[in-house]
């Protein structure tokens, strides 16, 4: 028999429980690789925190989440290991609210500082960011700059929260287009969550929908490398209203 395709992400009667209240309680649960998703939930649905299990962000209380086919790694404590194939957008490793913008991106890329400054922050609005602190960034700035740090990161896993949700519509459009070509060209298998699928069912393969902690339904979004088939004409050939041209007589040769 030929061996299943393996998942990228498995989740068995996966459960996590804070400060006794049951935040997450999934059955079953599956991530092909190379594929984008779309998680989608109201504040309180859960989605965050099944972001924070999928990204090594949270330990679950019980049940079962393999990346790859193996479980997360902790310490003797009991604390996940983050994966390093794993980008989490909203990771608290990689968003000091301490740091400015260019030192966070000189510490996570240091030979693409310069490219991603004249890339995204050379523009009137964006360059006063560079050299502010993030805890004065605006929850649109923040999740402008996570967005940013998520593309340059060239993962194998990129998890994404709060897709767009304070973002201007040029600028989603962008970041899209970005995001479709990276899962087109090198594979990359994205999950993004957001309180809408506004703009996550434009360009994610599967949705799945989140509430209060469970699994309510999972939904097909659009379908990559679609081939248009070809039109068929059943209709009757229409005649022409043009006569036919009359093939000119030779005139025959005269005899001498």
């Amino acid at each position: 028999m030929a061996d299943q395709k393996r998942l990228i992400f498995e989740i068995q009667n996966l459960k996590k429980t804070i400060k006794n209240q049951q935040v997450i309680n999934i059955g079953k649960l599956a991530f092909h690789p190379g594929t984008i998703y779309g998680v989608v939930g109201s504040t309180g649905s859960g989605k965050t925190k099944l972001m924070e299990l999928l990204a090594g962000e949270l330990a679950e209380t019980s049940g079962t989440l393999n990346f790859d086919g193996e479980p997360y790694q902790k310490n003797w404590r009991g604390k996940v290991k983050p994966h390093p194939e794993i980008f989490y957008s909203h990771s608290p490793a990689y968003l000091n609210v301490n740091k400015t913008a260019s030192q966070i991106v000189k510490s996570i890329y240091k030979k693409k500082e310069n490219i991603i400054f004249k890339r995204y922050f050379s523009s009137a609005q964006t360059k006063k960011l560079w050299e502010r602190t993030l805890d004065v960034y605006s929850p649109g700035e923040m999740d402008w700059f996570s967005l940013v740090l998520a593309i340059e990161s060239d993962p194998r896993v990129l998890l994404i929260d709060d897709y767009a949700i304070r973002m201007e519509k040029v600028q989603e459009q962008d970041f899209r287009s970005q995001l479709i070509r990276m899962n087109r060209n090198l594979g990359t298998t994205i999950i993004l969550a957001s309180s809408s699928d506004r703009y996550l069912s434009q360009f994610a393969s599967v949705l799945v929908h989140i509430d209060n902690g469970h699994i309510s339904k999972i939904r097909p979004g659009v379908r990559t490398n679609y081939k248009k088939k070809p039109r068929s004409n059943n209709r009757p050939k229409q005649r022409s209203n043009q006569r036919p041209q009359k093939q000119a007589r030779r005139r025959p040769k005269k005899r001498d």
